[in-house]
């Protein structure tokens, strides 16, 4: 089994809650990484239509069953056991009791917050990590395959092609997720939605522009986006306020949480496709920045990034907020340096008085060397992480 760099987390916080919710997008792990750090506790899939029956018809009977040190997966299946979890951790009132896993954010937190709010800790397990990958030595031989491969543990443990994974992995999630939390009547909208926001990787969210392309209305299109990120399918990057006495652009981007299912959903099949793909700067950004996503929930904190761009154009790809300090990112897919990787972030440092030293360029080339306007990091480097 590849060490995740959650299960540190996961270990700590299960000495000092009653529960611990671990969440996440289906096949990242969180079932594995939960039995394999706690093989003394009970599992149950509420799945399971028999343990799903019990759960709904005698919740009492089911808790009795699984009083203590147990793990319950899919738990937003029977949302009202969590009214009952409560009143047994209360009455019991020790840590450890209960580990909760779930693939639907929103059923899941919705759950929590009415019942279990200051009894859980919540973390959030996404797939492979590139420093796991590479720990593991199952890291792909090219930035190109490592694109077009995405990193969901199942692919790399039963060494399943993409052009085989993620076809079943979006029929799946679209024929069960997406209506357990959504009523969307007609499916094959909902997929092609999908593949038009793959077609938007690292773009400016325009809803109307999406709504009009997919043929539904603005308010459906709104409510699809939070439905990809109720289920972990994509997330947005927040556009940056301070304003610098200049006017920002205030609409945020939209990026996948897996640049496999995304490759998938645009028809890209081989890693050669990918490298000369209209879409590969928006490809690799999108796989940048996942792996600063993924450093802050495995650390078990949440991601404090954004971007910046005024209204002449000038941007900065990735800003990373550490405290008071801001680090900004230029992200580049290209080989080879030039100077003109700096121009948006010289203009954001002079605005923001930002020192050299906390402006970065990632991109693909080999070496990373330090410039009069920032640092260049090759991508096969460690990104800089920076804690508060």
């Amino acid at each position: 089994m590849i060490a995740r760099v959650l299960k540190t987390k996961l270990l700590e916080m299960t000495s000092k809650f009653p529960i611990v919710t671990l969440t996440g997008p289906r096949q990242s792990g969180k079932s594995t990484l939960l039995r394999a750090s706690f093989p003394g506790y009970q599992y149950v899939s509420l799945e399971d239509p028999d343990q799903r029956l019990l759960a709904t018809d005698d919740p009492r009977g089911f808790l009795a069953t699984y009083s203590d040190k147990t793990i319950i997966d899919e738990a937003q299946r029977v949302p009202l056991l969590f009214s009952y979890i409560q009143t047994h951790v209360d009455a019991e009132n020790r840590e450890g009791m209960y580990l909760l896993a779930g693939s639907h954010n929103f059923l899941l937190m919705e759950s929590i917050s009415q019942s279990l709010a200051g009894r859980t800790a919540v973390l959030k397990l996404l797939p492979f990590s590139r420093r796991e990958l590479e720990e593991g030595g199952i890291l792909p031989r090219t930035i190109d395959q490592e694109i077009l491969q995405g990193a969901y543990p199942r692919l790399y443990d039963k060494h399943i092609s993409p052009n085989d994974f993620y076809p079943y992995y979006l029929q799946t999630y679209v024929e069960r997720d997406v209506r357990l939390m959504k009523n969307i009547g007609d499916l094959s909208k909902f997929i092609r939605f999908l593949k038009l926001c793959a077609g938007r990787i690292g773009q400016l969210l325009n809803i109307s522009s999406l709504a009009n392309d997919c043929g539904i209305s603005v308010s459906a299109a709104s409510s699809w986006v939070s439905v990809l990120e109720a289920s972990y399918i994509g997330y947005l990057l927040k556009p940056d306020f301070n304003n610098y006495a200049k006017r920002l652009v205030k609409t945020p981007k939209l990026y996948f949480y897996d640049t496999g299912l995304a490759c998938s959903l645009l028809d890209i099949r081989t890693a050669e496709q990918v490298s000369t793909h209209f879409l590969r700067g928006g490809l690799f950004e999108n796989l940048v920045i996942n792996e600063f996503v993924k450093q802050a929930y495995h650390q078990g904190e949440s991601p404090n990034l954004s971007f910046w761009r005024d209204s002449t154009g000038n941007e900065v790809d990735l800003l990373h907020t550490v405290g008071e300090k801001q680090y900004a990112f230029e992200i580049k897919s290209g080989a080879t340096y030039s100077p003109d990787f700096f121009k948006g972030i010289s203009k954001w440092a002079n605005l923001s008085r930002t020192p050299p030293g906390q402006c970065f360029a990632i991109y693909t080339g080999e070496k990373s060397f330090k410039t009069s306007k920032g640092e260049i990091i090759s991508f096969k480097d460690n990104i800089p992480v920076y804690s508060p």
